[in-house]
C-alpha cells in the first residue's frame, strides 16, 4: 500500500514540474517588455513619479509588462530608440524628428493638448536694461546665455532660432560662447544665481517654477514669450507592433487617449496636462526643417 502511494506522490510530482515547466516556456520571462523612456528635461526625482505611474497604468491598459528606461541626456534617449532598445518615447518636437528619421517607421501618435501651442521663455537677470529681445542686440557683446540641452526643442531649437530672426548669433553675438545646462530646471537656476545674464527654458517648467514659489523672481524675469510651436509626443518605434502584435500602437495611443484628470490626475499633472490628444509625423515638418535651416539636421 505505501508503494502506491509513494508511486502516486512521484507521478504527481514529476507532473506539477511539468506543469511548471510548460508555463515557463510559454509565458513568463520569453514575453516581451514594453520599454518606456523621455528625453530628461526635467530633475531626476520627478521623472522617476512620472514615468513609474505611467508605466503601471500602461501595463494595465495593454496587459503586458512596462518598464521605464532611464536615459541621462537628449541624445541617448534618441539612439536608444534608434537602435530598438526603446519601443515607446515622450520626445520634445527635436528630439522626435531625430528619432524618425532614424527609424523611418516610427510613428508621433500623441501629444499633450498644448504642444500644438507651445511656447519658449527667453528670461534675463532683474537688472538688466532690456525690454524685448531686440533690446539683446546693442549689449548682447557684454552679457552671457544658457541654453538647457543642445537636442532641446523649447530650451535651444525656438530659442536660437528667434535669436537668428533678429540677427543676433548666439554662438559669436555674446561675450562667450553659449552654455548648455542640460536641464530647463537648472537653467533658470543659473540665470537666478547671476551666472548668466540670459536663459531659454520650456514655459512648463517656468510656470510650474514660479507657480510654487522656487523661483525668486526679485533676481530674474522673463524677457519675452516666443510665438508658438509644436513641441512634445509620445512616439512608437516601427517594430512595436510586430513585436507585441498588430495594432499594438494603435492600443498603445488609444491607452494614452484615455488618460483623465478624473482617473489620472497625478500622472497627467506630471506630464504638466489635462489630456493628451492625437498627432502625427507631418506636424513636426516645421521644426524639421528649422533644425536644417540651423545645420542641427543634415
Amino acid at each position: 500500500m505505501k508503494t502506491k502511494i509513494s508511486v502516486r506522490v512521484c507521478l504527481l510530482g514529476f507532473a506539477l514540474v511539468f506543469v511548471l515547466l510548460f508555463i515557463a516556456a510559454c509565458g513568463g520571462s520569453d514575453a516581451p517588455v514594453l520599454r518606456v523612456g523621455g528625453i530628461p528635461d526635467q530633475d531626476a526625482s520627478r521623472l522617476v513619479r512620472r514615468y513609474d505611474g505611467f508605466a503601471a497604468y500602461l501595463s494595465q491598459k495593454l496587459s503586458v509588462d512596462v518598464k521605464y528606461i532611464p536615459i541621462v541626456d537628449y541624445a541617448a534617449v534618441v539612439t536608444a530608440f534608434s537602435q530598438g532598445k526603446l519601443d515607446l518615447a515622450f520626445f520634445g518636437g527635436l528630439t522626435g524628428v531625430q528619432a524618425r528619421l532614424l527609424d523611418q517607421g516610427a510613428q508621433a501618435i500623441a501629444q499633450r493638448q498644448h504642444d500644438a501651442q507651445f511656447h519658449s521663455k527667453i528670461i534675463v537677470r532683474m537688472d538688466l536694461p532690456v525690454a524685448s529681445l531686440a533690446d539683446l542686440v546693442d549689449i548682447a557683446d557684454e552679457l552671457t546665455i544658457t541654453f538647457g540641452s543642445e537636442s532641446s526643442t523649447s530650451g535651444h531649437l525656438m530659442p536660437r532660432f528667434y535669436l537668428d530672426k533678429i540677427g543676433l548669433d548666439p554662438d559669436s553675438g555674446f561675450k562667450s560662447p553659449p552654455n548648455y545646462s542640460g536641464s530647463h530646471d537648472l537653467t533658470w537656476r543659473l540665470v537666478e544665481s547671476g551666472a548668466f545674464d540670459v536663459g531659454a527654458l520650456n514655459e512648463d517648467v517656468w510656470e510650474r517654477a514660479v507657480g510654487c514659489g522656487a523661483v525668486d523672481t526679485g533676481k530674474v524675469r522673463v524677457l519675452e514669450t516666443t510665438p508658438p510651436y509644436f513641441d512634445y509626443n509620445w512616439t512608437a518605434a516601427s517594430g512595436a507592433d510586430e513585436k507585441f502584435g498588430d495594432g499594438f500602437t494603435q492600443r498603445i495611443q488609444t491607452a494614452l487617449l484615455e488618460l483623465s484628470l478624473e482617473e489620472h490626475q497625478e500622472i497627467l499633472e506630471l506630464f504638466n496636462t489635462e489630456r493628451f490628444i492625437a498627432t502625427e509625423n507631418a506636424n513636426y515638418l516645421a521644426i524639421e526643417q528649422v533644425a536644417r535651416d540651423l545645420d542641427i539636421i543634415r
